[in-house]
């Protein structure tokens, strides 16, 4: 495989462990959990793995000679999308359980889920894990979105783990797919399978995180990414002085990206849907508000600027919302009726179906966003919010209302317009040194609770704003994550979403900023991910990380 230069520096680095984690720990146990809502129904439904304890790793005082250990074998699944730094968390993983004996082997499964269930994978040695040390991307093992969450598809998984003597299984991916991993650690657990299961937490999205998850790998690097390419298009709106950038953020379910990102940039606008949400603002206040922006800085002679919006926007508009929360319902009760429809069909078929309110809100919204509300949905239930322009409907409705604005005398400016969404350059990115030692860690953290015998739970370091190695290594039940939530039109247990909290340090620095950032042009340059220097550069979490911690 040919490498750039970059490649080949770059596999010689070396992420640094948490101190506790070097030689041998021992589990100490803490204080019993329950789930964050739903507590009688979540119990009812894990009742083998509700209410375990939490996890820390210390150092061993009477530790044993490696060789006094026996080898283990373990399965390890990408899951979902890729964040940068899943092939640190395979290298900590693999690393972790040779140190436990070096005769320990890792095997991957192909594909993601999918590949558990058709008996697809490899064997990664250690010749495999050196090629992918401190790389982007997933394509070591490839990822996939296969729910797991049939018997059928358990018993087949169970199959080829019992034909490899695979004793643990380590699920990376994120919300969705971690609840996939506490439901087969439940069913495994019942039927005493033998087999282990604990997930780790990955989603450039930053929604995957509570007061014990303190972030999820990717979203480091991701957002840095991201900000490096803002700050480019800043630097070059600055210097034409004629373009409005409407840049969409990945972020389906919250706006934590849009958030660091505005943090790092400092753009004219950032629209947060959980503050939308918030306020019960309609899609017309928020075409008003960014309107109003450009009409201040085209009083000053400044037609340009730029506008951060979250791709997940649209599902916060309590109004569309509520839509969609019955087009879940209905598309999903009507699969049948609504097959092989034209558009026009399926269209009139809505309108007809739903409650009057939200008919209203179908039938005013331009046909273009409603016919994607009607798409398939993805594996979990959801609307495929990514492949809504909202970047352009927004633009196109801002730039209607300045037409008005002009003819009412409130506004005499030039407004054109570029358009960007930010996703998948992100995703795949080579890991910041955050996210190499993160990555690298919470995989070494998988092996030492693969040895402490438990299943259902998470992988977990703390203290993340600290140098690495006094970073607290860990592990909590992923029951203690959990709530019921809607899906498909059936009540599922899932992972509780963590949304941007409008009460939280770094909503209130954005908040407290941003009218100053409207108005004049106050834009950062962040510049790319940098690897090599002074740790004030290249070993800094993210913003968000660092406000957070405040609250604490």
């Amino acid at each position: 495989m040919k490498k750039s230069a970059l490649q080949k520096i770059r596999a010689a680095y070396r992420p640094k462990l948490p101190v506790e984690l070097e030689g041998a720990v021992v589990a100490v146990e803490g204080k019993p959990t329950q789930s964050v809502a739903d507590q009688e129904e979540i119990k009812a439904l894990f009742p083998n793995t509700y209410g375990l304890p939490e996890l820390s790793f210390k150092k061993d005082p009477n530790p044993v000679a490696p060789t006094s250990n026996r080898p283990l074998n373990v399965g390890v699944i990408l899951s979902g999308g890729q964040a940068p730094g899943g092939h640190n968390v395979i290298s900590g993983l693999f690393d972790g359980i040779k140190k436990i004996n070096r005769d320990s082997r890792l095997f991957g499964f192909l594909m993601g889920p999918g590949g558990l269930v058709d008996h697809q994978y490899k064997e990664l040695t250690a010749e495999i894990i050196d090629e992918y040390r401190n790389t982007g991307g997933f394509d070591i093992i490839g990822s996939g979105r296969t729910k797991l969450e049939l018997k059928e598809q358990f018993d087949k998984g169970l199959e080829i783990l019992k034909e490899l003597g695979i004793e643990a299984l380590v699920i990376i991916g994120g919300d969705d797919s971690n609840t996939n991993a506490a439901i087969l650690a439940e069913y495994y657990k019942s039927i005493n399978a033998g087999v282990q299961v604990i997930g780790c937490p990955k989603t450039i999205d930053g929604d995957l995180k509570n007061n014990v998850i303190e972030t999820s790998f990717g979203f480091d690097t991701a957002t840095k990414t991201y900000c490096e390419v803002i700050g480019n298009i800043q630097r070059d709106c600055n210097s034409a002085r004629k373009y409005w950038h409407f840049i969409k953020l990945m972020g389906r379910s919250a706006s934590h990206i849009a958030l660091e990102c505005a943090l790092q940039t400092q753009p004219n606008v950032c629209i947060i849907s959980e503050e939308v949400e918030a306020k019960n603002q309609t899609l017309a206040d928020v075409v008003n508000y960014i309107a109003d922006i450009v009409a201040k800085r085209a009083a000053n002679g400044e037609n340009f600027g730029t506008v951060l919006i979250p791709e997940g926007l649209i599902e916060f508009i309590p109004a569309v919302k509520r839509l969609i929360a019955e087009l879940n319902d209905l598309l999903a009760k009507s699969a049948d009726k609504v097959a092989g429809l034209d558009e026009d069909a399926l269209r009139a078929f809505v309108i007809e179906n739903l409650t009057p309110e939200n008919s209203k809100t179908y039938a005013s919204l331009p046909h273009d966003v409603a016919r994607q509300l009607t798409l398939d949905r993805d594996p979990h239930g959801n609307v495929q919010v990514s492949l809504i322009e909202t970047e352009k409907l927004i633009s196109r409705m801002v730039a209607d209302r300045l037409e008005e604005m002009r003819a009412e005398g409130k506004y005499n400016g030039k407004f054109a317009t570029m358009h960007h969404f930010f996703g998948y350059e992100g995703r795949c990115a080579a890991p910041s040194n955050f996210d190499a030692d993160y990555c690298y860690a919470l995989g070494y953290n998988a092996a030492c609770l693969i040895k402490a015998g438990v299943t259902g739970y998470m992988t977990l370091l703390r203290d993340l704003t600290r140098p690495s190695v006094q970073w607290i290594p860990g592990g909590i039940p992923i029951t203690m994550m959990m709530n019921m939530e809607r899906r498909h039109g059936e009540m599922k247990p899932v992972i509780q979403k963590a949304l941007v909290d409008l009460d939280g340090t770094p909503f209130k620095k954005f908040a407290a900023k941003r009218d100053n950032w409207a108005v004049e042009t106050s834009f950062i340059y962040p510049g790319p991910v940098q690897y090599f220097g002074p740790a004030e550069v290249c070993d800094q979490p993210s913003m968000t990380l660092k406000y957070e911690q405040l609250d604490r």
